[in-house]
């Protein structure tokens, strides 16, 4: 079996999309979050994580055979509705053990375990309790597991545009109607998006995340994202997958997202392409070096036709 992990990890991950909806605001007619106040675009960390579930269970075997499985995921019951929490915790006879060496997406993110309602007892204490955290039996009816992997919300580089697109539906408005239904989306014609990320050592001790655990997340992250060929996410690209391995146990720089920009650019809202801008990476370059004694190792993968303003030096590719 894969060892289990001991050292911290920064992940810095940038992608793209043209002319799509990277993250739908359902409250808000699907429309493309976007901070009013900045005008970027925000993705929430749950569009992320999701992306890598998907993946995993589409092309990495984790779909409930052969002991692997993913445990947030949609399943559709005989009488037509979906799965609930508790009845999923059932699939896996409400075993925490079981679900943590079965579920993947549980070892990497951690979850709330739902289960059936138990007398309390204070005397007695859970031995899958996570530090400060209460038993089941204190709260009644769940377990819960922080997630070793966990990624702020992601943001553009830049501001965006929103553009709102009409069209003509196949079928009749009605039974007796010679009009179609009308159609309507929102899509940004370009964002460049960066997410920032933590794998914690410690919190890996209690779901049992293990470096084979991390190179599957690596994999989700990079070609989960490509393999996103929905309608509303054709067009998006993975562009830059970073990972600084630390040498001190709970030490990590931090805001990675933050040391790198956009370039070259006199109307953010004119971008197009990657042909637009270079990523100035000169800060990210800086603070790693000034880094480098407690760095164990850096790992990179870049896409070809994204231009760097300064290459990140000493680092290896990084294994998708």
């Amino acid at each position: 079996m894969s060892n289990s992990v001991t050292k911290r990890s920064e992940i810095l991950f940038c992608y793209d999309i043209s002319d799509a909806n990277p993250n739908g605001d359902p409250l808000d007619a699907n429309k493309p979050r976007i901070d009013e106040e900045t005008k970027t675009n925000i993705v929430t960390d749950v569009r992320l994580k999701r992306t890598i579930r998907d993946y995993l269970y589409e092309h990495r075997g984790y779909n409930g055979k052969d002991g692997k499985d993913i445990f947030v995921r949609e399943i559709s019951l005989e009488n037509g509705y979906i799965q609930d929490g508790k009845t999923r915790a059932k699939d896996f006879k409400e075993n925490p053990n079981t679900i943590k060496e079965q579920c993947i997406d549980v070892r990497l993110f951690g979850g709330v375990i739902p289960l059936e309602e138990k007398k309390k007892d204070k005397k007695k204490k859970n031995p899958e309790m996570i530090e400060g955290e209460e038993s089941d039996e204190n709260k009644g009816n769940s377990i819960t597991f922080t997630g070793p992997v966990q990624f702020k919300i992601g943001r553009s580089l830049h501001q965006v545009e929103l553009t709102h697109i009409k069209g003509s539906g196949a079928f009749a408005s009605g039974d007796s109607s010679t009009q179609k239904t009308f159609r309507e989306e929102y899509v940004l014609p370009y964002s460049f998006i960066a997410f920032h990320g933590i794998i914690n050592e410690k919190a890996a001790t209690h779901t049992g995340m293990t470096d084979a655990d991390i190179g599957e997340l690596i994999e989700g992250i990079w070609n989960g994202t490509k393999n996103l060929i929905s309608r509303s996410k054709f067009g998006q690209m993975p562009r830059l997958l970073l990972k600084v391995t630390y040498k001190e146990s709970g030490y990590f720089i931090g805001d990675l997202d933050k040391r790198i920009s956009i370039s070259g650019v006199e109307n953010e809202l004119k971008i197009r392409s990657l042909k637009d801008f270079k990523l100035d990476t000169s800060e990210l370059v800086k603070v790693l070096e000034a880094n480098k004694d407690k760095i164990e190792k850096i790992e990179l993968i870049k896409d070809e036709y994204l231009t760097l303003t300064n290459e990140i030096g000493n680092a290896t590719l990084l294994k998708i």
